[in-house]
Protein backbone atom coordinates (compact mmCIF):
# COMPACT_ATOMS: atom_id res chain seq x y z
CA UNK A 1 0.00 0.00 0.00
CA UNK A 2 1.50 3.72 -0.59
CA UNK A 3 1.65 6.28 1.47
CA UNK A 4 1.80 9.72 1.40
CA UNK A 5 3.98 11.29 4.79
CA UNK A 6 6.43 13.33 6.06
CA UNK A 7 9.75 12.55 6.01
CA UNK A 8 12.60 14.41 8.27
CA UNK A 9 15.23 15.93 6.80
CA UNK A 10 18.07 18.23 8.01
CA UNK A 11 20.90 18.58 10.62
CA UNK A 12 19.67 18.18 14.17
CA UNK A 13 17.51 21.13 15.93
CA UNK A 14 17.15 22.01 11.84
CA UNK A 15 14.44 20.19 10.80
CA UNK A 16 12.60 19.98 7.51
CA UNK A 17 10.66 17.75 6.01
CA UNK A 18 10.15 16.28 2.56
CA UNK A 19 6.58 15.36 1.52
CA UNK A 20 7.07 11.83 -0.50
CA UNK A 21 5.35 8.77 -1.74
CA UNK A 22 6.36 5.67 -0.22
CA UNK A 23 5.47 1.94 0.55
CA UNK A 24 4.20 1.97 3.49
CA UNK A 25 6.21 -0.92 5.19
CA UNK A 26 9.31 1.21 4.60
CA UNK A 27 10.66 2.63 7.75
CA UNK A 28 10.13 6.64 7.70
CA UNK A 29 13.71 7.04 8.37
CA UNK A 30 15.10 4.61 5.37
CA UNK A 31 15.25 7.10 3.19
CA UNK A 32 13.88 4.93 0.37
CA UNK A 33 10.89 6.91 -1.40
CA UNK A 34 8.66 6.50 -5.18
CA UNK A 35 8.48 10.46 -5.68
CA UNK A 36 9.09 14.15 -3.39
CA UNK A 37 5.63 15.69 -3.68
CA UNK A 38 6.64 18.41 -1.66
CA UNK A 39 8.23 20.23 1.06
CA UNK A 40 7.65 21.57 4.60
CA UNK A 41 9.73 23.54 6.63
CA UNK A 42 8.12 24.08 10.55
CA UNK A 43 10.67 27.20 11.51
CA UNK A 44 9.12 29.21 8.57
CA UNK A 45 5.84 27.55 8.81
CA UNK A 46 6.40 26.85 4.78
CA UNK A 47 3.96 23.99 2.76
CA UNK A 48 4.55 23.91 -0.55
CA UNK A 49 3.21 20.56 -2.45
CA UNK A 50 2.61 19.93 -6.07
CA UNK A 51 -1.41 19.30 -6.18
CA UNK A 52 -1.67 17.46 -9.05
CA UNK A 53 0.71 15.17 -8.17
CA UNK A 54 -0.94 14.43 -4.85
CA UNK A 55 -4.78 14.46 -6.06
CA UNK A 56 -3.22 11.99 -8.87
CA UNK A 57 -1.73 9.31 -6.37
CA UNK A 58 -4.65 9.78 -4.03
CA UNK A 59 -6.71 9.20 -7.02
CA UNK A 60 -4.97 5.99 -7.43
CA UNK A 61 -5.22 4.66 -3.78
CA UNK A 62 -2.16 6.33 -1.70
CA UNK A 63 -3.29 7.29 1.78
CA UNK A 64 -2.05 10.06 3.73
CA UNK A 65 -0.75 10.14 6.63
CA UNK A 66 -2.63 11.98 9.42
CA UNK A 67 -0.48 14.91 9.93
CA UNK A 68 -0.03 15.60 6.34
CA UNK A 69 -4.24 15.00 5.91
CA UNK A 70 -4.08 17.80 8.19
CA UNK A 71 -1.81 19.81 6.14
CA UNK A 72 -3.67 19.06 2.67
CA UNK A 73 -7.03 20.27 4.64
CA UNK A 74 -5.74 23.33 5.55
CA UNK A 75 -4.53 23.74 2.12
CA UNK A 76 -8.09 22.82 0.75
CA UNK A 77 -6.36 19.95 -1.72
CA UNK A 78 -8.38 17.08 0.59
CA UNK A 79 -12.54 17.93 1.22
CA UNK A 80 -12.55 16.34 4.91
CA UNK A 81 -12.08 17.46 8.44
CA UNK A 82 -9.20 17.53 10.17
CA UNK A 83 -7.86 14.52 12.24
CA UNK A 84 -6.45 14.25 16.60
CA UNK A 85 -3.37 13.21 15.92
CA UNK A 86 -2.42 13.73 19.56
CA UNK A 87 -1.10 11.24 21.87
CA UNK A 88 -4.68 9.14 23.12
CA UNK A 89 -2.98 9.05 26.60
CA UNK A 90 -5.51 9.29 29.44
CA UNK A 91 -5.29 12.67 31.35
CA UNK A 92 -3.38 13.36 34.44
CA UNK A 93 -4.92 12.83 37.72
CA UNK A 94 -3.84 15.00 40.80
CA UNK A 95 -2.87 12.36 43.93
CA UNK A 96 -4.99 13.00 47.08
CA UNK A 97 -2.77 14.50 49.73
CA UNK A 98 -2.39 13.04 52.86
CA UNK A 99 -3.89 14.70 55.71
Amino acid sequence: MLAIRLQRIGRKNEAHFRVVLTDSKNGPKSGKFIEVLGAYNPKLGTFSVDRDRVTHWIGHGAKPSDTLHNFLVHEKIVDAKKKNVLSKKSPTTKRKQAK
